[in-house]
């Protein structure tokens, strides 16, 4: 299936087993639809809105074990009985999308961290319930990496939330190193920009580092993916650092040779885990310490 715009969704990998891909990929056509109906085309947000309502319905009467359901939903339908899999994510990732039609800031970092629990976290969620592995130190892991990406997905991608006004960076941060939302689009070579992304970036670092150990725990095909994704989400983090932050500019993206090292450093995970993460709890600190 294409993948084109939905980043945190492992759709159809050649790591999944086969038995598991058509319930992820009828989970991703719900989700990657649902997105749409927020972001794409020219309908008006009440239009928007509606639509997403009329998903919410439709859970519901999957819910209640009614018929009637067009081919998307038939098919979610089928893999929620078969999988015994839980609707609250899905009902919070409508509630996320809902969200993208009517707020464009965010004002502190922990709004920002709610609206991932439900934008990013329920994929998480649902994959281990797949998977048969939704204990609580698993879910909890799995919401820090899922989070985790959400928010590189932000960073990496300022400027182009900009164009469609809308700013996912915390308020907070931008008036705490002196930054006017009103001129984010000019401030990409300025000293304190640099020095706030250098905290985002540490920060969101920092959270990824503490998810990791799910992806050591997880046996399997379902483990060594998760390496390749906590992997692929710090080598961004990397990226946009070796850009001096200047995102507006230089989009950071990975190339064939960063796969590479992904693959190696998925492959020699467990021994650098602990002493990545002992830097990078020191550097956040730092960072906060010093606007």
């Amino acid at each position: 299936m294409p993948v084109d715009h939905y980043e945190n969704f492992p759709v159809a990998s050649i790591l999944l087993p086969r038995r598991l891909r058509p319930a992820v990929e009828a989970i991703y056509a719900f989700a990657r639809s649902a997105d749409d109906l927020a972001d794409e085309g020219d309908a008006t947000p009440e239009q928007r809105l509606a639509a997403l309502a009329a998903y919410e319905a439709a859970l519901d009467r999957i819910e209640r074990g009614e018929p009637g359901h067009d081919a998307l939903f038939e098919r979610l339908a089928g893999v929620v009985a078969q999988y015994q899999l839980p609707l609250q994510p899905m009902r919070d990732l409508l509630s996320a999308f809902k969200q993208d039609v009517v707020v464009s800031r965010y004002a502190s970092y922990d709004a920002l961290l709610d609206y991932c629990a439900r934008s990013a976290n329920p994929v998480g969620l649902l994959m281990l319930t797949l998977y048969q592995q939704a204990d609580e130190q698993n879910v909890r892991d799995s919401d820090a990496i899922c989070t985790a990406l959400q928010l590189i997905n932000f960073l990496q991608d300022v400027a182009i939330d900009l164009h469609k006004e809308r700013i996912y960076l915390p308020l907070e941060d931008l008036n705490r190193y002196a930054i006017s939302p009103a001129a984010l689009g000019h401030v990409d070579a300025r000293p304190r920009w640099r020095s706030m992304m250098a905290f985002e970036v540490e920060r969101t670092r920092a959270l990824m580092l503490s998810g990791a150990p799910l992806a050591l725990r997880l046996r399997g095909r379902i483990g060594f993916e998760l390496r390749l994704v906590v992997q692929g989400g710090l080598a961004i983090l990397d990226a946009i650092e070796a850009v001096e932050y200047d995102v507006f500019r230089r989009r950071p993206q990975l190339v064939r040779r960063d796969w590479l090292r992904i693959f190696w450093r998925a492959l020699r995970m467990k021994s650098q885990l602990k002493a990545r993460a002992k830097a990078v709890q020191g550097r956040v600190r730092i960072s906060r310490e010093t606007p």
